[in-house]
């Protein structure tokens, strides 16, 4: 008897768990799918271990494309909590959808790339045409995309120009670290008379903030000085203003060799603008970090220049929108969702309804949700696709006048080992660069000290660099000990 009882209890408990797994299976009619929850489940933990640090900068290509795995997660998540719960999250998947769309409509056209300058340090410096109404503040980023070496691959670059200074120009600087910078810097090297680029962007902070303060002290280490090259132009420009009043600049630098003070070279644009260096209080602190002097053979290599020939079917790089492009963006959002709620509204009274509650059949749950994401991407692509249209022709037209208004391209100079060099690093003009920075070699900089050391009632603190650098400049402002220190940390690191 009481092996028969524990019989049927195994029996049972069987069929309890055949009933579990058969509801983990079940893609319900009538009530939300669990199996698209676990596929949602799945991709999630996909892009989680993707993310994890190793990953991430070792093996990029594994984490960006595993990545693009967001699109079919957000489909089976939507599914698997159904239409309301959809609802709670449709304005940040709404205005997501927008910006996705409008940065692809943007990265359809070929940016006109105008010249490279290569530094010893093996960075370059990229400079493309905009148009003079795209306007961003220093410290903004651009997303980069080369079809020749990846056409799916986007980078992010600090542009080191000031749109204010550099009306008509916009310049990126790339370092040469992994393998995607190191390709485009040899195919910059090789004869190419033109490189196709694409671009997104530019992003960046809404305000200048850093004018406010009355010294400014920008810490960099390596290629953290990139964001402090835009910051810089942008107070050369401001300098040249009557009766303004810019900050006082101290850049404190920190390299491992000796050729990265290429860097610096940054500072001064590669037009014929007015640098207005001499015009500005600045002070350059540079550290080499690893070397007790400077090599000579370094003083032998040159900043050279690479111009592009350029092509028709490039256009200067333009707001997706042109001008007043806030107030078009807010035109494709109210307009797509007016659309939107009218479109669903019609298609649930004339085609869900009469199925739904006038015959026996049940509208399948799943279907609810399909309409409402079918709906939401069509009235964007539709909205947004009009909208940018309209506005590509007044910027085409823009591209046009600026096309004629430029200059040609320099004739190279005698003893260049480039193709169309334009100058070497010895032929500039502008010596108060060189008078401003004071280099110590085999010396690391004594933070404490120098933020200790300034004297003014408003010092703005800018930390950009390792994070161990970033973390110790951030403590010493912390510490209670000058009140007149106010700290802001830009970082590369993701």
């Amino acid at each position: 008897m009481k092996e028969k009882q524990e019989k049927k209890g195994l029996l049972g408990h069987r069929a309890c768990c055949c009933i579990h797994i058969a509801g983990m299976l079940e893609w319900g009619k009538t009530w939300v799918s669990n199996v698209a929850g676990e596929i949602a489940a799945v991709l999630a933990l996909a892009m989680w271990v993707t993310s994890s640090y190793r990953i991430r900068r070792k093996m990029f290509e594994v984490f960006f494309y595993t990545h693009q795995l967001y699109i079919l997660y957000i489909v089976f998540y939507v599914l698997h909590v159904g239409a309301a719960y959809f609802c709670m999250v449709l304005p940040g998947i709404f205005l997501f959808v927008i910006d996705r769309y409008m940065r692809f409509l943007q990265s359809q056209r070929r940016a006109r790339l105008d010249s490279a300058r290569l530094l010893p340090c093996g960075s370059v410096e990229l400079t493309f045409s905009k148009s003079p109404g795209l306007y961003y503040n220093p410290t903004s980023i651009l997303f980069l995309n080369v079809p020749s070496i990846s056409k799916l691959q986007w980078h992010p670059f600090t542009i080191t120009s000031s749109c204010n200074m550099d009306q008509d120009k916009l310049s990126v600087a790339v370092k040469r670290l992994g393998n995607w910078s190191q390709n485009l810097c040899q195919e910059i090297s090789s004869s190419v008379d033109r490189l196709e680029v694409s671009v997104e962007g530019p992003y960046g902070p809404n305000s200048s903030h850093f004018l406010r303060h009355e010294l400014l002290v920008l810490v960099s280490g390596g290629s953290g000085i990139t964001p402090f090259i835009s910051i810089i132009r942008e107070i050369m420009f401001e300098s040249t203003k009557p009766n303004y009043q810019v900050p006082r600049v101290l850049l404190v630098c920190a390299f491992k060799n000796s050729a990265d003070l290429a860097m610096l070279d940054l500072l001064l644009p590669i037009n014929d603008t007015p640098a207005n260096i001499s015009q500005v209080q600045l002070q350059i602190e540079a550290y080499i970090t690893r070397e007790e002097e400077q090599p000579i053979a370094d003083n032998q290599k040159l900043l050279q220049t690479i111009w592009f020939k350029p092509n028709q079917l490039d256009s200067p790089i333009c707001a997706g929108l042109g001008q007043n492009n806030w107030l078009w963006l807010g035109a494709i959002i109210a307009s797509s969702f007016i659309m939107f709620l009218l479109i669903l509204g019609i298609v649930t009274r004339y085609y869900i309804y009469p199925i739904d509650h006038n015959t026996e059949e049940i509208y399948h749950f799943s279907y609810f949700v399909l309409w409402d994401m079918f709906l939401l991407c069509a009235c964007i692509f539709l909205a947004s696709s009009a909208v940018f249209l309209f506005r590509k022709k007044e910027n085409t037209i823009e591209g046009k006048q600026i096309q004629n208004l430029e200059v040609p391209t320099p004739t190279p100079s005698p003893g260049s080992c480039f193709r169309n060099a334009d100058r070497e690093l010895e032929s500039l003009p502008h010596r108060s660069l060189v008078q401003a920075t004071k280099v110590h070699f085999c010396a690391r900089p004594d933070l404490k000290r120098i933020l200790f050391d300034c004297k003014a009632s408003d010092v703005g603190v800018l930390a950009c660099g390792p994070r161990k650098m970033r973390h110790e400049v951030a403590k010493i402002c912390s510490s209670g000990m000058a009140d007149n220190l106010h700290f802001e940390s830009i970082s590369f690191n993701w």
